[in-house]
């Protein structure tokens, strides 16, 4: 047995093995997954966040799954807290608590706090420019309201500056910029060992994207979305449908574009957070950095893992 008052991290941009590389890390240390996705959260959003199967769920322990109605929103703070509590109860039991998946924020507060902003990104700040000459600052402060209201209520709807930034703090983070200004202290009681996924090849990541979310078609992410709106346990306005995928089929399912140009629009929509994730990657400069592709990577972690943690009797 393996003893340590350290909890393993295995992050990495979408589609890149995190969930794989984990479970079988399971079936040879004593591991619980302790799942580190904004998506998964949501009961009833299995296609579409890649959750693991039911057999899979009940084979290997995993905590924060399906713990948040989907009409709900689920905080970064929330997170933070159940984690906090998870990691505890886990090393109670004398296992290893193995954090893994791709919500950057998650791991950036939970490690870190919440008082810094991310910084000003050009691909994100011309993203919202190219939106506002579309439809209008006035518009974009619309859907300001909708995603961080208090922060709407301080902006007039002809301030750009702010709208621009508070937009764009949002679509980096995925976190409202007024939730990030609230104080808060580091985080010192846990220790972490930080594992990075990150591919050298960043088409193979791409092709990777788009052939998942062909699949999550095939497997009836359309059949989803519309059985949680007539059973109307969401409507379309509730966070967890902004989630990339569910908001795209949702623009199909309203008849706005077609499924040809949704299904693309969503798989632009998941490179293009691969991107951003790869961006908090970089600034998190973790001490292990792998790529997905090699082949030897179990083997890799555990002896990582092994150099951290005793042996126990």
């Amino acid at each position: 047995m393996l003893a340590s008052s350290k909890a393993i991290v295995i992050r990495g941009p979408t589609a890149s093995g995190k969930t794989d590389l984990s479970l079988k890390l399971s079936e040879k240390l004593p591991l619980e997954v302790i799942s580190v996705d904004s998506v998964m959260v949501y009961k009833g959003l299995d296609i579409g966040s890649a959750k693991p199967s039911k057999e899979i769920l009940k084979q290997y322990p995993h905590h924060l799954i399906d713990i948040c109605d989907p009409r709900d929103k689920y905080s970064v703070g929330k997170f933070v807290d159940d984690a906090q509590e998870k990691i505890k109860d886990i090393q109670s039991k004398n296992r290893i608590p193995i954090l893994v998946g791709g919500t950057m924020m998650y791991y950036k507060v939970l490690q870190d706090g919440l008082s810094e902003l991310p910084s000003a990104n050009d691909e994100v700040r011309n993203q919202i420019e190219q939106k506002a000459r579309e439809i209008g600052w006035s518009k974009l402060h619309s859907e300001l309201e909708e995603i961080d209201p208090e922060a709407a209520q301080k902006i007039k709807p002809n301030d750009k500056q702010r709208i621009q930034r508070a937009m764009e703090v949002y679509m980096i983070s995925g976190v409202p910029i007024s939730e990030l200004r609230r104080e808060s202290k580091n985080n010192n009681e846990f220790k972490f060992l930080n594992i990075t996924l990150m591919p050298n090849d960043r088409e193979e990541l791409y092709r990777n994207i788009n052939s998942r979310f062909d699949s999550m078609i095939k497997e009836g992410l359309l059949d989803e979305i519309t059985s949680l709106l007539d059973e109307r346990l969401v409507s379309k306005d509730s966070h967890s449908m902004q989630s990339i995928g569910y908001r795209e089929m949702l623009d199909y399912i309203g008849g706005e574009v077609s499924l040809d140009d949704a299904i693309d629009a969503a798989k632009m929509s998941s490179r293009r957070y691969a991107k951003r994730q790869i961006t908090w990657l970089r600034s998190m400069d973790d001490p292990y950095k792998l790529d997905p592709s090699d082949n030897n990577n179990l083997k890799s972690i555990q002896d990582i893992i092994n150099s951290h943690f005793e042996a126990k009797n």
